[in-house]
């Protein structure tokens, strides 16, 4: 299931939203160019172990970050081109609505309050219930922060349509989706796998499925707090997002 283009527009170009993605491809480019990514994963990832240890030594590397230096640089880092393209889009799509209603500084230190609050979630969730091999996987990548703007988007705009591709064996369906259904399928998918990765992080493939979970709740809690201005409302016509 991939977004394509909402019908929402906005009042001006959104610059933090571009932004946003410029420098997350910048820092991309900059892994996949220089030392190994799996490399630069390790030593610039978020370990849940660097805030409430231990570490497993056979994991975490000598010279990672800090976990306060860690959660931030994590945000833009990302494992491979499908966890980068799938994230920017999703930003690309959603944040420019989400941009719109808040202002575009008070968007910026939100998205970055929203990727806290879901390496804290992902956090707490990990220390609970796993070991310290599980808390001593990376985490990296805008999911967090990004499962916050679908969280304020399912709020404020539930009755926008997302042109939506669906990808089966051998084939694919392209489909107009209302966006509660869009994002309640995602979260609902969140909530699945979650389940299934929480005792053992590594077996969710890697992903963590409670930074999502905790971004996007942050999203639907906050944005009505902070937004500025309802953001316009869904067009017949199709536009870009």
């Amino acid at each position: 299931m991939i977004p394509i283009k909402d019908n929402v527009p906005t009042r001006s170009f959104p610059i933090v939203t571009v932004g946003l993605i410029a420098a997350n491809a910048l820092v991309w480019f900059w892994e996949v160019t220089g030392t190994p990514v799996e490399e630069d994963v390790f030593h610039y990832g978020y370990y849940p172990c660097t805030l409430a240890g231990p570490c497993d030594p056979r994991v975490v590397p000598p010279d990672h970050l800090s976990w306060y230096d860690g959660v931030f640089t994590s945000m833009f880092m990302h494992a491979s081109w499908l966890h980068i393209i799938g994230n920017m889009l999703f930003l690309w799509i959603f944040g420019n609505n989400i941009e719109d209603s808040l202002g575009r500084v008070r968007f910026f230190f939100w998205y970055l309050g929203a990727g806290l609050a879901a390496a804290f979630a992902q956090t707490f969730v990990t220390l609970q219930f796993s070991d310290p091999v599980g808390s001593s996987i990376p985490n990296v990548g805008a999911s967090g922060a990004i499962a916050g703007v679908l969280g304020a988007y399912l709020l404020l705009l539930p009755d926008a349509s997302v042109l939506t591709v669906f990808f089966f064996v051998f084939f694919f369906i392209v489909r107009q989706l209302p966006a509660y259904l869009f994002l309640g399928i995602w979260f609902v998918f969140q909530l699945w796998e979650g389940g299934f990765a929480v005792l053992h992080p590594q077996t969710g493939g890697g992903v963590a499925f409670f930074a999502h979970i905790g971004g996007f709740a942050f999203g639907a809690l906050t944005v009505t707090l902070v937004m500025k201005r309802r953001p316009l409302r869904p067009v017949t016509q199709w536009t870009r997002s």
